[in-house]
């Protein structure tokens, strides 16, 4: 089963919902979950979406299977009840989804298309991580496949197949082979993005839905901007 963006509510765009599961296509800036921002997490406007749509009195319950970074936009997977959110949980432990992202870069990538895999070690004081070619103390392996599927004037698009769900790994990755994303300050792009995001969108998952175990392909449209509309 394919889905795709089928409607907005309250600044939600909604790919996908039913009894068991919500998935929204997350704009810049927005956080998934609280934090020490202060800043109101996605999830607490899909709670009250949920509430005020299905007239729910008390406390709504919705679980946050994963994340995206706060400039990133794309496809996140909420769950509305405690069993999808067990399930849910699992398949993405055990790595029983596909994710592909769309990311512009600066540069032209050494290859075509390849497979990239770096050791990634984690800094939490800059809330950084650093790609390197062989395993180092505290460093956990990271893994993804990209491809080039559109060139522009100043920028290549790539569209990337992620093995594993590291912190900050696209990023770090795309920075090590010297092709950082646009408007990445914190991992090589010389410039800012105007909006405080950065290229980089969560374009596709699949994966089983976790109660009817039927296959479900979530696509999120990317944002309205002069690159990614060269996209349609």
């Amino acid at each position: 089963m394919s889905t795709k963006e089928i409607s907005t509510k309250d600044n939600l765009q909604i790919i996908h919902e039913d009894n068991h599961i919500i998935v929204i296509n997350k704009r810049v800036g927005d956080i998934v979950q609280g934090d020490k921002t202060g800043d109101k997490p996605l999830s607490d406007v899909v709670k009250e979406y949920i509430k005020e749509k299905y007239n729910k009195p008390g406390d709504v319950f919705l679980g946050v299977v994963h994340r995206l970074d706060r400039p990133t936009t794309g496809i996140v997977i909420f769950a509305k009840t405690s069993k999808a959110l067990s399930r849910l949980n699992e398949t993405f432990k055990n790595r029983e989804t596909q994710k592909t992202y769309w990311a512009v870069v600066k540069n032209c990538p050494p290859k075509e298309k390849d497979t990239l895999i770096h050791f990634l070690k984690r800094n939490t004081k800059n809330n950084t991580s650093k790609a390197h070619l062989k395993e180092v103390p505290d460093s956990k392996k990271a893994s993804l496949s990209y491809q080039i599927i559109k060139k522009l004037d100043h920028y290549f698009v790539l569209e990337i197949d992620l093995h594993t769900g590291r912190h900050h790994q696209i990023r770090a990755q795309l920075q090590a082979i010297g092709c950082p994303i646009k408007g990445d300050l914190k991992y090589g792009f010389d410039r800012s993005n105007t909006d405080g995001g950065i290229h980089l969108h969560a374009r596709k998952i699949i994966l089983n839905h976790p109660v009817t175990k039927v296959s479900m392909i979530f696509v999120a449209i990317t944002p309205q901007d002069s690159i990614w509309s060269s996209m349609i």
